[in-house]
């Protein structure tokens, strides 16, 4: 019997390992520049990663068996949290996201992005596909009710993010171009209801990415700040800690949402370059996976997983050169926090999961 490396035995793909720490690297860097070169904000960000890869690495024990067995719960328990927000939630800025229990603060609805997709895929894994209309109702339905919860916060960017993970599970399912027609035009139908209950500054943002330049010194601000300081890197960039935009602080929320400009105007187009390939690199081996994965269950989540991944890192980008609407998503493992930077590994643990023990199946 052939022996088993260490990466074997602790269920680790190298290679997108090697993905994961090369971007968290890299966020670590722009983070130093981007948080005014305040080394506490970097160390305390190097810690939750470290903390999130560990759960990664544990994560990646589990069968994806088990997982399939703790779907539902994880997803009722997200939703349970999701309505203890709505009443007794922490608030900062104007928003009620967070569960604050002394020593840790977090945000459920970051916990939805990873149960959703999990609830879905255990419940379309549950019959033959291609899946039957009954099912993609209550599919929907499973996916609506933390949208609705979280839009309530409020929290459009992640509301869209958790309704586009729990839709790509259904779209990888095999379900007709006539029910995608049917649930694009009951979207598109739903639209003017949707206005109607969005707060006053979610419609000047989505007003504003249409044209900017209508309120450059407010709504437009962000998006006009961040596309000079993406356009004044060139091709090579200023240089790391030369960044003026974010030194001189004319770039908001330049460690979070807008890192991704502090990175391009520092680095310039060629390390933009740069770091978009990591990140195909790091999809490409999540589609792998998936492509490869044994049980249904497995194929659905891993692929869920990998586009909601990539979904992620195109609207951070497009917001950041004002081709998409600010929503508030972070750039993955790139921008400032913690409860995202835990959900993303714990996917990613998965996702090693549905492929090392893939192997042994095989073996």
């Amino acid at each position: 019997m052939e022996q088993k490396s260490l990466a074997q035995r602790l269920h680790i793909d190298i290679p997108l390992l090697f993905g994961l720490v090369l971007l968290c690297g890299m966020g670590l860097i722009i983070l130093y520049s981007a948080g005014g070169q305040d080394i506490d904000i970097v160390i305390r960000q190097g810690v939750r990663m470290f903390l999130a890869i560990m759960l990664m690495f544990a994560v990646a024990q589990l069968t994806p068996t088990q997982m399939e067995r703790w779907s539902l719960w994880v997803y009722l328990g997200g939703v349970i949290l999701l309505i203890v927000v709505l009443y007794i939630g922490h608030i900062s800025k104007g928003a009620q996201r967070w569960i604050d229990i002394g020593l840790v603060r977090f945000q459920p609805s970051e916990i939805m992005k990873l149960a959703v997709p999990m609830a879905v895929a255990w419940f379309l894994a549950s019959s033959n596909l291609p899946v039957k209309i009954g099912r993609v109702v209550i599919a929907c339905v499973m996916i609506m009710v933390p949208v609705v919860l979280i839009a309530k916060q409020p929290d459009l960017g992640t509301a869209l993010l958790v309704a586009i993970a729990g839709l790509s599970i259904l779209f990888i399912a095999g379900i007709s171009w006539r029910l995608i027609t049917a649930l694009f035009i009951l979207g598109a139908t739903a639209a003017p209801l949707l206005w109607h209950f969005m707060h006053d500054y979610q419609k000047r943002r989505l007003l504003m990415f249409l044209d900017p330049e209508q309120d450059p010194l407010g709504s437009g601000y962000h998006i006009i700040q961040s596309q000079i300081a993406i356009g004044s890197g060139g091709i090579y960039g200023k240089g790391w800690l030369n960044g003026t935009q974010s030194h001189l602080e004319f770039l908001p929320e330049r460690s979070t949402d807008f890192i991704f400009a502090v990175y391009s105007e520092e680095f310039g187009l060629m390390g933009a370059i740069l770091l978009i390939s990591i990140y195909l690199f790091v999809i490409s081996r999540g589609l792998t996976i998936a492509v490869s994965a044994q049980q249904t269950y497995g194929k659905l989540l891993a692929a869920g997983i990998i586009l909601t991944f990539s979904v992620y890192v195109f609207v951070n980008i497009g917001m950041a050169i004002g081709q998409l609407p600010v929503v508030g998503v972070p750039l993955p493992l790139i921008s400032q926090g913690g409860t995202s930077i835990v959900t993303l590994m714990l996917a990613f643990g998965i996702l090693m999961s549905i492929n090392t023990h893939r192997r042994m199946l095989s073996e």
